[in-house]
């Protein structure tokens, strides 16, 4: 560690390239792009959007010890600092010395003018600094009212009201007269940053938190925890699958800014039977891993993707929806959250560059805490802890809720403490052992009298697919319970499926025989379905049988359509088919859509997006290099940093001849020198190269470029000067 630097440029150029290895992986922005050299490292370093990056990532002691720093006087040594804080504070200076945050002129501590302006004029509460000699002895003559005052402005903040000065005005202007108060304005008075910390004994915070807070949670069993996260990790599963076939019946249409609209939204989260803030979740989670796709026409439908994501192992499904989850941007508690407006569900309104590096801190508290259902008000302490900059952000503690909420739905904890899948995907494990602890699929549904079938386990992906085009999921868990009426029938019966064929299905899929009840309700739902057809010609709905015209006519629940019987058998509406389709059906009725030539339209059994899907781009911080990369980086700021020392030189080299320039380089051979050299390009342009000779051969230079660390040719004719280093 350098300790004779007089500015962070030296002080930077000094380290070695272990330190500025270290200084890269801490701040991973300073090597996006490679600066040019230390005094371009030392300004990007010291900008604004650097310094809350490299804030964020200090945890609350290491704030508190830089609040110190910038809080004393600017000729601070460490002893004093440790004086004023702890003697724990050296091992944070380090810390703040690896990341450039602070800087040694000898022994004296310094930061960067930007940090001090970024931390605020209050640091730790404490107050302006006084330009008058304080004369601390006296205080113990002073008012009580006066030592009242004082008291309360100790630990901030730092500037009060003066009030009545009737009550005050003795006290008030004793301590101004005496310089224990600064006037700010006539109704205002600050306490000096030296009285502040006279009267805090010496001691900069009113408690230094040095570790955090003890974590608070029930203590839970790995088979209790792994018993929650594998029925969670079933349901997501379950609910992906049961959302796009629920889509391909009855698509969605994204609205006109973007997104997936309410009505859609509340519409998935009853056919999942789970609240909207899960259901919206859901269709997130689905959109991150390409399962579904907007079309030109807004349609929002299963992506060709979803149909090879469910021939994939449980395993590989899950593990790609949690690494997606893992690495997102995206903020699904927004959509749900009361002070949110207008976003939505796939909408581009939920990037949030923050969300990654919060959420694997809120994860590493689950780590660090095996066992241990962690208590929320303590999860945040933890947070609050580890990232104290963002501890005022409107969405911090919301975040860490809904980051919680949303690890449990994954199965990455179980009641609220980390599950062993959750461990195994967060440490890069090769098996987790999900195909082994999941259930096996089965094939065959147990029916009941009363028009329900009971899966006593996972369907297999194609029953499960074809039961619900004409069944209705009523209750979930470890068995499947569903429920057959004359509505779902019908949806199996728009969706191409006869009666027949529905029947057929059950008898083969049932290790029950099929209720008589429910035969004669899918027949007469069969015999009933596509009597009453709705067409195009905005809107057409025609029927043989004339009673059930006079009673559509007469329906009062039907007004707002405007129907009007044009002849015996036929109706006219001004509303579109679509929307009379859905109407006559809320109300009873079992109508069919009609082609231009009058067949029946059935719809499709599996719809999918015509167009690729476009998964959400992940917006983060800066992730940290490769070793290898951030290798070339230092050796590429230690040629440039050599390269801008012999710039002066280069600028002011002769134009030499190519046979001066040969005689030069022969001889800087010979010895063994490394060399500046201006090289023009084939534009013309000269730029610096700071480069070892190796041999010269028919015209051309052959020598190690320090820039690259690679040997490279240069042409002796396009040398413009040569100087030694």
């Amino acid at each position: 560690m350098s300790k004779g630097a007089v500015s962070l440029v030296e002080e930077l150029r000094s380290r070695t390239d272990l330190q500025i290895t270290e200084l890269f992986l801490l701040r991973p922005d300073l090597t996006a792009p490679v600066p040019t050299d230390f005094s371009a490292l030392s300004a990007r370093a010291t900008s604004a959007p650097s310094l809350v990056r490299a804030l964020e990532g200090l945890n609350k002691f290491q704030y508190q010890i830089l609040e110190a720093i910038t809080a004393l006087d600017e000729s601070i040594t460490i002893e004093i600092l440790m004086k004023a804080t702890e003697p724990a504070a050296k091992e944070a200076v380090d810390d703040l010395w690896k990341r450039a945050l602070i800087y040694y002129d000898k022994k004296i501590l310094r930061t960067p003018r930007a940090i001090r302006e970024m931390l605020g004029s209050q640091p730790a509460g404490l107050g302006p600094i006084s330009l008058n000699v304080i004369n601390f002895p006296i205080l113990e003559s002073a008012p009580p009212l006066a030592k009242e005052i004082l008291k309360r402005l100790t630990w901030g903040p730092p500037k009060g009201a003066i009030g009545d000065r009737k009550k005050t005005g003795k006290a008030v202007d004793w301590l101004i007269e005496n310089n224990f108060l600064i006037k700010v304005d006539n109704e205002h008075v600050a306490l000096p940053r030296e009285v502040g910390i006279y009267l805090r004994g010496g001691k900069i915070h009113q408690e230094l938190f040095i570790k955090p807070a003890k974590v608070l949670g029930d203590s839970l069993k790995n088979k209790e925890i792994d018993l929650a996260a594998i029925a969670a990790i079933s349901n997501i599963l379950r609910w992906i699958a049961e959302l796009m076939d629920f889509w391909s019946e009855e698509t969605p249409i994204a609205l006109r800014t973007g997104g997936l609209g309410a009505r859609d939204l509340k519409k998935a989260a009853l056919h999942l039977g789970v609240d909207e803030s899960c259901a919206a979740f859901v269709v997130e989670v689905a959109f991150l891993a390409g399962l579904i796709a907007i079309e030109s026409n807004d349609a929002i439908l299963p992506s060709p993707q979803f149909d090879l994501w469910q021939m994939k192992s449980p395993e590989s499904q899950w593990e790609e929806i949690a690494s997606l989850w893992l690495i997102s941007s995206r903020v699904v508690g927004l959509i749900t959250r009361g002070q949110s407006r207008g976003i939505a569900p796939l909408g581009s309104e939920l990037d949030r560059i923050w969300a990654q590096r919060i959420r694997r801190l809120i994860l590493s508290v689950l780590e660090k805490n095996p066992n241990i259902c962690v208590a929320v008000e303590s999860a945040k302490d933890w947070i609050d802890w580890l990232a104290p900059s963002r501890r005022g952000a409107s969405l911090h503690h919301d975040f860490i809720e809904w980051t919680l909420s949303e690890s449990e739905w994954l199965g990455i904890t179980g009641r609220g403490a980390l599950s062993s899948f959750g461990e195994k995907l967060l440490t890069g494990a090769s098996d987790l052992n999900i195909d082994k602890s999941l259930p096996k699929a089965i094939d065959h549904i147990l029916i009941q009298a009363d028009y329900t079938a009971i899966a006593p386990g996972p369907l297999t992906v194609e029953i499960a697919r074809i039961l619900s085009t004409f069944a209705d999921i009523e209750s979930r868990g470890s068995a499947t319970v569903y429920r057959f009426s004359e509505g779902s029938i019908r949806r199996g019966l728009d969706h191409g499926h006869s009666g027949d064929e529905i029947k057929k299905f059950l008898q083969k899929t049932s290790k029950t025989p099929l209720p008589q009840p429910l035969e004669y309700l899918i027949a007469d739902a069969s015999k009933r379905h596509g009597k009453l057809r709705v067409g195009y010609a905005n809107t057409y709905i025609r029927c043989e049988d004339t009673s059930t015209i006079s009673q559509i006519i007469s329906d009062k629940r039907l007004e707002h359509l405007r129907l009007r019987e044009i002849a015996p058998g036929v109706l006219i509406s001004e509303s579109e088919s679509a929307d009379a389709l859905e109407e006559l059906r809320n109300n009873g009725y079992l109508p069919s859509l009609e082609s231009n030539s009058g067949s029946v339209l059935a719809a499709p059994k599996e719809r999918r997006s015509k167009v690729r899907a476009r998964p959400p781009r992940n917006i983060t911080d800066i992730a940290i290099s490769e070793p290898s990369i951030i290798e070339a980086a230092v050796r590429s700021l230690r040629a440039g940093e050599r390269a801008t020392g012999a710039k002066s030189l280069t600028r002011d080299l002769p134009r030499n001849t190519a046979n001066e320039t040969l005689a030069i380089l022969k001889k800087c051979i010979e010895e063994g020198s490394t060399i500046s050299i201006g090289y023009a390009d084939t534009n013309g342009g000269v730029s610096s190269r700071v480069i070892d000779p190796i041999s010269v051969a028919m015209g051309n230079l052959i020598a190690t470029d320090h820039g690259n660390k690679s040997v490279t040719e240069f042409k002796i004719s396009r040398i413009t000067g040569v100087s030694p280093i």
